[in-house]
C-alpha cells in the first residue's frame, strides 16, 4: 500500500468527511489536515499544544488577516494604478469589510466545521468572518502564499469585487452621519442602553437623536453595531440633505 493510501485509509469516516467537504471550498486538495483542523477550534474547547499553548482559531485568524490584506493591496495597487495611499486604503477597507467577510464566512456554511463547549446558536455574528480569516491562514501554513492568492481571487475579487461599484459603496454611515452633522452643525448625541429583554444574547438598542428629536433607532448584538443601523436608517430619512 502506497504512503498517501496508508494515509488515507487511517482517516476517519468524520476526518474523511471533513477532508472532502474542504477540498470543495479550497478547490484543491489539503495536505497539513491538523493546520485546518486548529482553524475551526473555538477558544471555548481550551485546547493546548504539548507546550500548553492556546490553541484555537484565533491566531490564525491574525496570520489570515494579514494575507488578505497584502492579497488585496497588492490587486488594488496593479488594478488602480492612478490610486493614491489613501483612495486604496478606502478601497481595501470596502473590500475587507467586516460584514463582507461574515457573509463569505456565511455562504460557505464554516460555521458547520466549528468545535466548541458553546451553543452555536450564542456565536456572534462576526465568528462567520473570524472563520474565513482563519482559513486563509491555514492555507498559508498548508500551501504558501500563491494559493492563498488564488483562494482570495476565486472567492472574493472574481465575485465581489468590481472598483466602480465599491467607489461609491458606503462602509459607514455613522461616520458620515457625523460630518454631515459637523458641518452643517447640528446637534446629535447617540443614546444606548442594554435591551436584552428574552434574548439569550446580549442585546443593545440606540436612540440617535439629531437636535434633541429622536429620528432613528437601532439593535444588534454590540453598541457599534447598533449605531450603526441608526445611523444608516437617519442617512436614508436625510439622504437628499446629506447628497
Amino acid at each position: 500500500m502506497s504512503f498517501i493510501r496508508k494515509i488515507i485509509s487511517s482517516r476517519s469516516k468524520k476526518d474523511d468527511e471533513f477532508y472532502h467537504e474542504l477540498k470543495k471550498i479550497l478547490g484543491f486538495s489539503p495536505k497539513k489536515m491538523s493546520v485546518y483542523k486548529k482553524a475551526f477550534i473555538h477558544r471555548s474547547i481550551k485546547e493546548t499544544t504539548e507546550e500548553g499553548n492556546p490553541q484555537n482559531y484565533e491566531r490564525l485568524e491574525f496570520l489570515g488577516d494579514a494575507i488578505l490584506g497584502s492579497v488585496i493591496a497588492s490587486y488594488l495597487f496593479k488594478k488602480v494604478p492612478s490610486g493614491n495611499e489613501g483612495y486604496l486604503t478606502q478601497m481595501r477597507s470596502k473590500i475587507v469589510s467586516r460584514d463582507h467577510l461574515n457573509e463569505l464566512g456565511r455562504d460557505l456554511d464554516l460555521i458547520r466545521f466549528v468545535k466548541s463547549n458553546v451553543s452555536k446558536s450564542k456565536f456572534g455574528e462576526n465568528i462567520n468572518g473570524n472563520i474565513f480569516e482563519a482559513l486563509i491562514g491555514a492555507i498559508y501554513l498548508d500551501r504558501g502564499y500563491k494559493s492563498c492568492k488564488k483562494f482570495v481571487y476565486k472567492c472574493i475579487i472574481k465575485p465581489y469585487v468590481d472598483i466602480p461599484i465599491l467607489e461609491g459603496k458606503i462602509t459607514s454611515y455613522k461616520s458620515l452621519f457625523i460630518e454631515w452633522c459637523q458641518k452643517e452643525k447640528k446637534e446629535f448625541e447617540f443614546d444606548v442602553y442594554d435591551d436584552t429583554g428574552n434574548d439569550s444574547v446580549r442585546h443593545f438598542s440606540v436612540k440617535l437623536l439629531l437636535n434633541n428629536k429622536i429620528v432613528s433607532k437601532g439593535r444588534a448584538t454590540s453598541k457599534k453595531k447598533a449605531e450603526e443601523i441608526a445611523s444608516k436608517r437617519a442617512y436614508f430619512a436625510f439622504q437628499h440633505e446629506i447628497s
